[in-house]
């Protein structure tokens, strides 16, 4: 949901301005009289593939709180903001993690999200639409959900995927610089504008058909957070909440579109492959299969 969106966001940019800034340096060690020293080429690519990832990671939080302008609850003001932190509390202590900071933002869908670089060191966001649309047995089985996130350390997997990602983007995208370059610009005194130019738009679109690949893995983790929400809740909590979502996406409304940027809900094949979430249909009935609800 959000937090791939943003962590995929920031990673892409981290990538970039680094390979640029090292372009305009002119760090090309892995660059000889004979061509492209491969295992040279990988261990760089490795090193900042990784490091763009591990960046991205850190910076997820921060970017979160700004990028969707979420007030933290650091007192709370209303009877609504004491339960969501004391139901954040409960959850986080079944779940054997540290309190996360919790937060609210501004959105008429009904939307949550987790972050962080760590387990203990988390953002837990909700919609007010969430809030308005739910009950509260609903919004704590999405709670819990989220938590199950930050417990099951998914923002740590997903960071170590998409390094290795990145250093593969990288890596090809060298490649198919150098072979512009040299191949088809007939440069042979060294690196020129072509091998730039070429590895540069061939990092952006390898950058995006790679997120297709994060995508899955998303999907994957989200059939996890779904047992964890049912696990810490009820499976019938959790179960009427993914049915209330369906719904809201159900009504023709300007919900949907915002829905769908969101990669709960994927509108086409090519949509559903880079969507963040499985269908909710699907992860209905995974839940009532396995709770025989």
């Amino acid at each position: 949901m959000l937090r791939i969106i943003l962590f995929l966001a920031t990673n892409l940019a981290v990538v970039l301005v680094a390979s640029i800034t090292l372009s305009l340096l002119g760090f090309n060690g892995y660059m000889t009289s004979q061509g492209l020293n491969f295992s040279a080429l990988l261990v760089f690519c490795l090193v900042f593939g990784m490091a763009g990832s591990f960046v991205s990671l850190l910076l997820s939080k921060w970017m979160a709180k700004r990028g969707m302008n979420v007030q933290v609850i650091e007192t709370p003001h209303n009877a609504g903001e004491q339960w969501l932190l004391s139901t954040v509390q409960e959850l986080s202590q079944k779940a054997g993690i540290k309190m996360p900071e919790v937060g609210i933002f501004a959105s008429a869908a009904p939307n949550a999200f987790a972050t962080g670089w760590n387990r203990n060191d988390a953002l837990v966001a909700v919609s007010t639409g969430l809030l308005q649309r739910m009950d509260k047995e609903e919004v704590k089985a999405v709670l819990g959900h989220e938590i199950g996130h930050v417990a099951n350390g998914d923002m740590v997997t997903l960071a170590l995927i998409q390094g290795v990602v990145n250093a593969f983007v990288m890596f090809f995208a060298r490649i198919i610089g150098n072979f512009v370059d040299k191949a088809i610009l007939k440069n042979e005194d060294g690196p020129g504008i072509g091998f730039y130019i070429a590895t540069f738009v061939s990092e952006i679109i390898l950058g995006i058909l790679a997120s297709f690949i994060v995508a899955w893995f998303s999907r994957r983790r989200e059939y996890r957070a779904d047992i964890a929400g049912a696990e810490l809740v009820s499976p019938v909590a959790m179960i009427s909440a993914l049915a209330r979502l369906q719904d809201a996406y159900d009504q023709p409304s300007e919900l949907n579109g915002e829905l769908v940027a969101f990669g709960i809900r994927g509108e086409g094949k090519l949509s559903a492959l880079a969507a963040s979430h499985p269908p909710l249909p699907e992860r209905i009935n995974a839940l009532k299969q396995r709770y025989g609800v």
